[in-house]
């Protein structure tokens, strides 16, 4: 395992928080999120960053003017964005479309892209400076739904970095925002890809019927007192790289007998196993792994081009901890590709009835992990007019969710990054499990944060 050896230390100069609001007027309205968008599992901030190299040819074009100018322009298309959340009956969520605006931050680092190397990953160095927390700003509802800071870099390449309110849009669906933003800035007058609200397509029907059985919403009474609750304040952040030796000493564990398994599924199951092992949860404790299914572009599901809601839903696999851990690694995945053949137009209409008729539950916590693939979503994709990013992607994980995604690194070696936040001594363990379990080659490359 590597990791880095030396401490890297910048400071960042900002400018005070301002709000950009649409350069036109907007409807002002009232508009509801759908009942997959206002679950309780949703009503939290989730972080994208992404870092830019230098582009001789942008010389003189300041990135923060550029994208503050083409953020007021796409918040005349986007004008919910920057409204503010209510509630009404049952919970139910709604914008407030008042035209209030994003939070917009101007920054410098006294540092260079190349000083940062693999820090560029989460959770990377001096998180909190680059996509600063302005005090008041990070609630669900009559708060900004959107905050934004761009920070420049000496070499002149620069960081962008965005919280989104997740109950607003998923990964696929910021990245559309994003892009339209990255269209502005580089001359564009109007979105190619125009956005389509239309949030009553994935809400509940009338009456509402649960009609599968939902693992991943279920209450859990912790018998054995080893499904242990992690406190936020008491976990390690690191980042495992997984490149083409780790996967290869993965897939060399499976029998042919199991057919086509995606990296993603061979990954999940790994990183499930090991995770579920460093624990040390009871034989006999029932755990499960709820993994991100997106509903665009699937046959059934009829979601229009640019729809930007969230459009997903999270089938939990589960066995009890004793079997996953005893069983070798295809165990896990056979668990995962059931889940995910289970699901459906009519799994996905189960959700958002549940959701009404239990009060919009959040996701199980005790003994269950929650994984997103978004190594597809196209943050790696987003040009400002400065090319893409060497990193693009969520900033860091949460105490039970992890999200994968594309990574190049230092040396040039292409692969998979997947944050994750343990407590210290579980992290210990699991550190260990990773490496027994890729022996064959290369073992998993701890990628830590210069902090």
């Amino acid at each position: 395992m590597a990791s880095s050896s030396s401490p890297l230390v910048f400071s960042v100069k900002r400018c005070a928080p301002e709000f950009v609001r649409p350069t036109n007027p907007t409807p002002r309205e009232v508009k509801q999120l759908s009942d997959l968008d206002d679950q309780e599992g949703l009503r939290f901030q989730v972080p994208v960053i992404m870092f830019y190299p230098n582009n001789p040819l942008m010389k003189g074009k300041d990135p923060a003017k550029v994208i503050k100018e083409a953020l007021g322009k796409v918040l005349v298309y986007y004008y919910p964005l920057a409204g503010r959340l209510i509630e009404g009956d049952n919970r139910k969520l709604m914008v407030d479309c008042t035209g209030e605006g994003v939070l917009f931050i101007e920054a410098d680092a006294d540092t260079t892209l190349e000083n940062l190397g693999d820090s560029i990953q989460p959770m990377c160095p001096c998180y909190e400076e680059l996509l600063y927390d302005v005090p008041a700003s990070e609630g669900i509802l009559g708060s900004p739904l959107i905050l934004i800071q761009v920070t420049r870099l000496m070499c002149g390449g620069f960081i962008f970095a965005l919280r989104l309110n997740h109950t607003m849009s998923d990964g696929p669906g910021v990245v559309q925002f994003i892009n339209a933003i990255s269209e502005m800035a580089q001359g564009l007058s109007v979105p190619s890809l125009l956005p389509i609200w239309q949030r009553e397509l994935l809400n509940a029907r009338k009456p509402p019927r649960i009609t599968r059985i939902h693992h991943e919403y279920e209450e859990v009474t912790n018998t054995k007192g080893t499904l242990m609750a992690m406190d936020e304040n008491n976990l390690v952040h690191r980042s495992f790289f997984f490149g083409l030796k780790e996967i290869r000493a993965l897939r060399n564990r499976l029998p042919a007998s199991l057919g086509a398994c995606s990296t993603f599924e061979v990954l999940i199951a790994y990183v499930w196993r090991c995770r579920t092992i460093a624990f040390a949860v009871d034989p006999d404790e029932v755990v499960r792994i709820s993994c991100l299914i997106n509903m665009r572009g699937k046959r059934g599901f009829d979601l229009p081009p640019g729809y930007y809601g969230n459009a997903f839903v999270y089938p939990a696999s589960i066995t009890k901890a004793g079997m996953l851990c005893k069983n070798p690694l295809e165990y896990a995945i056979r668990l995962l590709k059931k889940a995910k053949a289970e699901m459906s137009q009519e799994y996905m209409k189960s959700v958002a009835d549940l959701m009404v008729i239990k009060g919009r539950p959040s996701f199980t916590q005790p003994g269950n992990y929650l994984i997103s693939d978004l190594t597809h979503a196209g943050f790696g994709e987003v040009d400002f007019g400065w090319g893409k990013p060497v990193y693009g992607g969520v900033a860091r994980a949460l105490s039970n969710i992890s999200f994968c995604m594309r990574f190049r690194n230092s040396k040039g070696e292409e692969g998979n990054v997947i944050p994750i936040c343990l407590p210290p001594p579980v992290m210990e363990r699991f550190e260990q499990e990773l490496k027994r379990m890729t022996k064959e080659a290369e073992p998993v490359r701890l990628i830590t944060s210069k902090l």
